[in-house]
């Protein structure tokens, strides 16, 4: 199954895009799902439907389905069991209502549970291709890290299960009832372990670019294209390929556009600099139209114009953002490209077999490969685009 991820800055266009993408695929006899994470959700509105849209699939056309996520629901429906047992162990302490649900949600769940629809449409093959209309692009940076945030809190659960519960505690809990309330259920920690599983399939999917692309939505504006570049560097952290960039609402430079005129001119400007920015990334131009892109019909009309005659599914472009070789006996060297990454804001450091990578606000912790999980990393430094991290023994270790 093919993945297409739209991401972009508020306002400039990204619902109408990835709805447009989804038609046009659906249009060609691709079995397509298009399906919003936003929670400002506005893809029923781009599809002109007379009512809101569910987080079951609904259908559009022969070939295209449509659904809104509700995270309410995909906690039910993936974490229920759990939730129960947490939400209790809270009311025993007394905290009660909505505080003690609140608090048996994990950290990063919320964002990552819309992902784990990915891999269910994978497994089950009932589409060739899921379009996923993302919120802006903050929100979405935090959508795509949270596999790895939320692993790492389920990562906790298995390891006191399997340390400490399993071996010590769940054998006190047969004579102590006090404890035994305390003690989940083997189906609790049954669900977390399938929850982890789900969440590596997750990532795997999302990491290959064979499978999974991202679209970046922009405008020809200044901070626009800013936003887009900084997210462009934290995609490539996540090693998440973008193999579009689609430049929305220009205006004709052959048409007279009044007061517009001066800010037509603007926009060449900075069409220009997008081109610099971006390129090898292939780079779509979308005119800006006379009425907004509601319904099918203007959803047609934006699919030609962005995509032509081509097929909207295609893979144009899958530079690894990461690439690990070995350069010789005991020294090898990651590479992670960082487009427009700020030096002065990254950080760097090793813990034990876990590679951390830090840009702002924003980091991403990769599991080294059995082969570099002994070594110790080196000085860093920036070639061009790519971080260039060295591995070798440390010193007095023999491999």
């Amino acid at each position: 199954m093919r993945t297409l991820i739209f991401t972009g800055k508020g306002g400039v266009g990204k619902t109408s895009v990835a709805a447009a993408t989804a038609l046009r695929a659906a249009d060609m006899g691709i079995r397509t799902l298009v399906m919003s994470t936003d929670p400002a959700h506005s893809l029923a509105d781009s599809l002109d439907l007379e009512g809101p849209l569910g987080p079951s699939p609904v259908k559009i056309t022969p070939f295209l389905d449509a659904l809104e996520v509700s995270i309410y629901h995909d906690i039910q429906s993936n974490w229920g069991i759990v939730r129960e047992h947490f939400a209790q162990l809270m009311a025993d302490q007394g905290v009660q209502g909505i505080l003690a649900d609140e608090m048996s949600v994990l950290p990063g769940m919320e964002e990552a549970l819309p992902l784990i629809r990915i891999k269910k449409h994978s497994d089950e093959g009932d589409y060739d291709l899921l379009v996923i209309d993302c919120a802006p692009t903050g929100e979405t940076l935090r959508l795509l890290s949270a596999p790895e945030t939320f692993k790492w809190a389920m990562g906790m659960l298995r390891g006191a299960e399997k340390f400490v519960i399993k071996p010590l505690l769940r054998p006190m809990s047969k004579i102590n009832p006090t404890l035994n309330k305390m003690i989940a259920p083997t189906e609790v920690y049954d669900a977390i372990d399938d929850m982890f599983e789900q969440m590596v399939g997750v990532t795997r999917i999302l990491t290959n670019p064979l499978e999974t692309s991202v679209r970046l939505v922009m405008n020809p504006e200044k901070m626009v294209i800013k936003e887009s570049q900084r997210a462009l560097t934290y995609l490539s952290m996540y090693g998440m390929t973008v193999d579009t960039v689609v430049v929305n609402k220009i205006l004709p430079v052959d048409k007279d556009s009044g007061y517009l005129n001066h800010w037509k001119d603007v926009q060449q400007r900075y069409l220009q600099d997008v081109q610099h920015s971006f390129s090898p990334v292939p780079i779509h131009h979308v005119p800006y139209y006379r009425e907004e892109v509601v319904g099918l019909v203007k959803l047609r009309e934006m699919g030609k114009d962005v995509y032509g005659d081509a097929d909207p599914t295609a893979i144009v472009y899958k530079e690894a953002p990461m690439d690990i070789s070995k350069v010789s006996d005991g020294f090898y060297r990651v590479k992670l490209k960082l487009p427009f990454a700020n030096v002065s804001q990254l950080d760097l450091f090793q813990n034990g077999d876990e590679l951390v990578v830090q840009i702002g606000d924003f980091r991403r912790i990769m599991t080294l490969p059995v082969s570099l999980a002994g070594l110790e990393a080196g000085q860093a430094e920036m070639e061009g685009q790519w971080l260039i991290v060295p591995f070798q023994a440390a010193q007095g270790v023999v491999r």
